[in-house]
Parts: C-alpha cells; structure tokens; sequence
C-alpha cells in the first residue's frame, strides 16, 4: 500500500513522540533519522513536558495508578467519569509508548521502589497488585526501567484463565477472559519477551493468549458470533487500557515481526474493520475522548483526522498489505 506523499507529510509534521515511528515504520527512514528524532522526546514537546511534571519522589501526581487527590466516593468515582490518567503508572505508559530512552529516568525506579504504594492494599510498587492490566503495565514499565519485575511475569502464568486469556475481574470471581485484561497482558509480556528474552514458560502463555483472541478473530464472541461489544470498531487514542480492533492487530503486527513469522489469516476480518474505518483521504478520525482527567491532550479532538490513529492504522495495513495476496484477502 503505497502512502500518499501528502499524507506522509502531515504524519511526519507531528511531535517527536509520533514522528520518530513515522519515519521508522510508515516514510523507511534509516536508523540515523528517526534515531536522532527520537532522541528529541526528552528535550521537547509530550515527552519534556511530562518529564517536567514529575515529582522529587518520583511519582506524578502523588499516586500509583490514581492521583493522590482522587475521592473514590467523589463524582470522579462516578462510573461514566472515567479512570484519571495523570498518576505515576499512566505516565509511566505514555511515556514509554513515545519512545523515551530510560536514561532520562535514571534513578526512578529506585525511587519508586522507595515512595511508591498500589493504591490497593498499600502494596509495594515493583511488587504489582492484583489487576491484570496493571500488573501488564508495570511488567513493561519496570523491565524498561531496569526493576526486577520477575515476581510479576511469574504473575501471569499462575493467573492465566482456562480459555486461554486473562481478566482483571478474576478476584471478583470471574472464570473467563477479557478481550481487554487480555490485549494489556499480552502487550506486557510481548515487551518483557523483547527486552529479557523471556522463558519458554511466557513464551508459551502468550501465543496460548493470542490464540484465545485469534479463535474470535479479534472481534466475535464464540457463544453468538457477534461483535464482543461495541469498542471492538471504536478507534480513539490514546489506546489507554481500551481494547479495540486496531489496537489488538497493532499488538499482533508486534508480535509476528517479534517472533518472526507473517500475519495469521484469522486477522482478516479485524483488518478489514481497521480498513473500513479508513477515510477516503487516508485518515481516521479520532472517534472520542476516554473520559477523564490529563495532564494535556496529545491528539485531536473527536471528529477530527488523528495523526496517532493514522500512523497505527496505516502501519497496520501496510504490513498486512505487504505480506497477503489481494486474492486471498477479506471478501476477495
């Protein structure tokens, strides 16, 4: 799939956070030019600016995973307020997902090691607590940040569902997966893979993981055949903990180029829903905003074409695109 020298361009006039990956994965740009781009996620735009909103413990925002001032029986509780995205582990994700090289965090993770507690039962930070998606985020973030996160990745193959997935809702007594605990777990252990080498043991959980999403087609329940719920076709970035059909093929790119392999045919039918959502000048248009509280926006607002979704969508379809016959393809 050929990209319009038009819309490489607007992608490409973007913050260092985005427009390194352009130039890495959608322009072909050597690794001396999207090298040096990247360098400049810690001395300007999202990235300098969320560096400077760290605190002298290393936190930000006074908390874990919810900022120190949240009421958990205030309006900002209300189920449709929405998860605030200020505190440590959010920033922590934002900023390893832009790129930043873990040297401009030297000494965070001692520090959250020291000042750091899970909001639940005042756990130690390194440590995790008991939510799937958490323990995913912090796996990554700490294997990033050079903390021994090994106690977390043995984590997840004790907490592995029977179906194959993860949920988050497993203290509560749920027995079967969630689409979204299971694309953070995966995510999670994908980085952990490609930074340690992992063990056969992780290995095996992730494609056994993969495989509970790829039997659905990233999309279907396997009791009725419909979609799983309506964020499956909701594109929004950021992604958050959100699962949705470009998320989980951007996740399975990932993981084939990791491992080696091409695109497994039960992708089609998430491909073309990413396809679909494809406007006719090449864009997809941010859909909504997760509510709540930011520290500042980093993409457009609804409605509007996004250069983050672009970017995604566009790698996605192109390494599809790239590595399947149009004969063989969704519909054809």
């Amino acid at each position: 799939m050929a990209v319009d020298p038009a819309l490489l361009d607007w992608m490409l006039d973007s913050d260092p956070a985005l427009r390194w990956q352009v130039e890495r994965d959608v322009a072909g740009e050597p690794p001396e030019v999207w090298e040096a781009t990247r360098a400049r996620v810690a001395i300007e735009g999202f990235g300098a600016r969320l560096l400077a909103l760290q605190e002298p413990d290393g936190q930000w925002a006074g908390g874990a995973y919810f900022p120190k001032d949240f009421d958990f029986n205030g309006p900002e509780a209300a189920d449709d307020a929405g998860q605030p995205y200020t505190a440590t582990t959010w920033s922590l994700n934002a900023l390893r997902d832009w790129g930043l090289d873990a040297a401009a965090l030297t000494g965070t993770a001692e520090l959250l090691d020291a000042n750091s507690r899970w909001e639940y039962e005042d756990l130690p930070y390194w440590g995790g607590e008991v939510d799937c998606c958490i323990n995913a985020f912090t796996l990554a973030n700490g294997v990033w940040l050079g903390a021994d996160v090994t106690g977390i990745a043995r984590w997840f193959l004790d907490h592995q569902m029977a179906d194959g997935g993860w949920n988050c809702e497993w203290v509560e007594g749920s027995r079967r997966s969630s689409f979204h605990s299971t694309i953070n777990a995966l995510k999670g252990l994908l980085y952990y893979e490609a930074v340690t080498g992992g063990s056969s043991e992780l290995h095996a959980a992730r494609r056994i993981g993969e495989e509970y999403l790829l039997k659905r087609q990233l999309l279907y329940t396997r009791s009725t055949g419909e979609f799983v719920g309506p964020w499956v076709t909701r594109f929004v970035y950021p992604f958050r903990w959100f699962y949705s059909a470009l998320n989980a093929a951007d996740y399975f790119r990932a993981a084939a180029l990791h491992d080696g392999g091409g695109p497994d045919p039960r992708l089609a039918a998430a491909i073309e829903v990413v396809r679909s959502g494809r406007e006719a000048d090449g864009t997809w248009l941010q859909e909504r905003r997760h509510p709540g509280r930011v520290w500042f926006e980093v993409d457009a607002a609804p409605g509007e074409p996004s250069k983050w979704l672009t970017f995604h969508g566009t790698r996605v379809l192109e390494w599809w695109d790239s590595a399947v016959p149009s004969s063989a393809r969704w519909g054809d």
